[in-house]
């Protein structure tokens, strides 16, 4: 007998909203597991433990398809619910709250009986997939939109998404979490060896130069001297001609030739990367016809030239010796909005994708599949990337928002809260990099050199973010050995006490415990605010 509800146990209900109007249809209970309304049909299948849905339609626009399933929680369970792309400081394990929307899926964790049960969609559905659970049951919200309005599906069948519960005994939390994730994700990608190395984000804020760039790779160099993986140069913002947009074709007065400066970054022992935003590009001659009809700062990716355009750029990249390329901002750029404010609902209304034959979660996949195809044998790193949409289709994925080079309560917060909850990810569905350490002046080293030894012995990416000689001779040492050991990634950290403390202090680290203390003496610093700080 399971301690958990099977979701797919009972009987579902089943509501719809469709049409210009947004009119709600509630099919109830659906005899076969198939509703229809006049061109609409939606089916419910089961395959194996799983269940199918599928939407299909002619000419009546579709938005939402809700699934209603009558499960009691436990009494004394706590539930965690993930994010729909980067973490933001709040994930965390909790009571019930019918308002919380939980994006792709959710986890039921009874401390005493050691038991975890999962509930979410398969990765890489074709719809945007969110749930609510109350004390009376729990709801599927299924957005198959275009963009803010009704997907026209002109007489195919979608296949919105795959639902799957699982249950695991004599589990830790984190355990049971890792085993769901690695179920919704049966083909993740990864790196062919470690990714770490250095990013110069943190520290040179978009400002630095093709002679930056060149000390900056002696210095990462220098520090992972004799490992036979070496480290990768991450080239940030600032290297094109208009601040976090394109055009991508050359560098700035700053950089000069690109592909140079990737030979460059070879001869000086490193493997160099570049930041990219693939979807802001003001180069005057993109066609209006490529652009948003949400916002015509940003490109549209439903129109195919826009995918040709992408596939051109990521592949000029890697052309130029790029071996590593980390796209950002196209969560915020497709829909307006940042995970944080997503709600139930990416974006706001009364706009549509160019192509509304397509729903919103499958443009999405389109462009991360044109990058991916485009890349090569090159590293994908995402970065406001949804989470569930992009594993299996890149090497390693930002999983959290930005640490900081000025600001030690934003690293503490934004970035320990993001190892912690967001490490049963970690080789399930891609490599998770929880972001930096930016090594400055600005931040106490007795804060940091504790956030550099629970990246480097996480079995996760490491990159800082530092330029030579801010590091004294007493830094050095410490921070040669956290290479050392990042640069195969062989270990294992655990959160221990993360069911009741979002910055978790008690960690297990293969097998042993050990303890991180992330705060100053004073503790959390409330009065200097953290929000626009990175």
């Amino acid at each position: 007998m399971k301690h958990f509800p099977d979701l797919l146990s009972s009987p579902v209900r089943v509501s719809m909203i469709s049409g210009d109007d947004n009119a709600r249809t509630d099919f109830g209970t659906p005899e076969g597991g198939i509703c229809t309304k006049d061109d609409i049909e939606i089916t419910l299948k089961k395959n194996g433990a799983d269940l199918c849905v599928t939407v299909k339609a002619d000419e009546t626009s579709v938005s939402w398809v809700m699934v209603r399933f009558p499960m009691h929680i436990p009494e004394g369970a706590l539930v965690y619910g993930d994010d729909w792309e980067r973490g933001y400081g709040t994930l965390h394990w909790g009571s019930i709250v019918p308002e919380q929307h939980m994006p792709w899926y959710f986890l039921c964790y009874d401390t005493g009986a050691r038991v975890l049960a999962g509930y979410g969609v398969m990765v890489r559905p074709n719809a945007m997939c969110v749930w609510h659970a109350d004390s009376d049951g729990v709801t599927l919200y299924i957005d198959v939109r275009s963009g803010g309005m009704g997907v026209v599906l002109g007489g195919r069948t979608l296949d919105a998404c795959t639902v799957l519960c699982r249950e695991y005994e004599d589990t830790d939390a984190f355990s049971g979490g890792h085993k769901f994730c690695c179920a919704m994700c049966p083909d993740p990608i990864f790196p062919e060896k470690p990714v770490y190395g250095s990013n110069n984000w943190y520290y040179a804020y978009g400002n630095s130069s093709h002679d930056e760039i060149l000390t900056d790779s002696e210095y990462i160099a220098e520090l992972c001297e004799g490992l036979e993986n070496r480290p990768y140069m991450v080239i940030d913002d600032g290297w094109h001609d208009n601040r976090t947009a394109g055009p991508w074709d050359h560098g700035n007065q700053n950089f000069g030739d690109m592909g140079k400066l990737a030979s460059e970054m070879k001869a000086r022992g490193v493997k160099p990367g570049i930041w990219i935003r693939f979807l802001h590009d003001l180069d005057p001659k993109i066609p209006d016809e490529w652009k948003s009809l949400r916002c015509a700062d940003y490109l549209d990716p439903s129109v195919p030239e826009v995918l040709d355009y992408v596939r051109t750029t990521a592949k000029r990249l890697c052309d130029w010796g790029y071996e590593l390329i980390k796209h950002d901002y196209s969560s915020y750029d497709l829909f307006g909005n940042y995970g944080l404010r997503m709600g139930t609902s990416v974006t706001p209304k009364g706009w549509h994708f160019r192509d509304r034959s397509k729903t919103s979660a499958e443009v999405v996949l389109g462009f991360y599949r044109a990058i991916r195809e485009a890349a090569g044998d090159a590293v994908i790193i995402g970065c406001n990337t949804f989470s569930h949409l992009c594993a299996g289709l890149v090497e390693v994925n930002r999983t959290g928002d930005d640490t900081s080079g000025r600001y030690w309560d934003r690293t503490r917060k934004m970035g320990v809260n993001t190892l912690a909850f967001r490490m049963m990810q970690n080789r399930a569905f891609y490599m998770a990099d929880a972001d930096c350490i930016g090594i400055t002046a600005q931040v106490p080293w007795e804060q940091n050199r504790v956030w550099l030894k629970a990246l480097s012995r996480s079995g996760s990416p490491l990159f800082m973010s530092s330029a030579k000689g801010v590091a004294d001779d007493a830094m050095i040492p410490e921070i040669k050995e956290a290479f050392f050991y990042n640069s195969t990634q062989e270990d294992l950290l655990v959160p221990v006490d993360w069911v009741n403390d979002i910055c978790p202090r008690k960690w297990m680290l293969n097998g042993e415990e050990i303890t991180f203390d992330w705060y100053t003496e004073d503790g959390f610093d409330a009065l200097n605010p953290i929000g626009n700080i990175i």
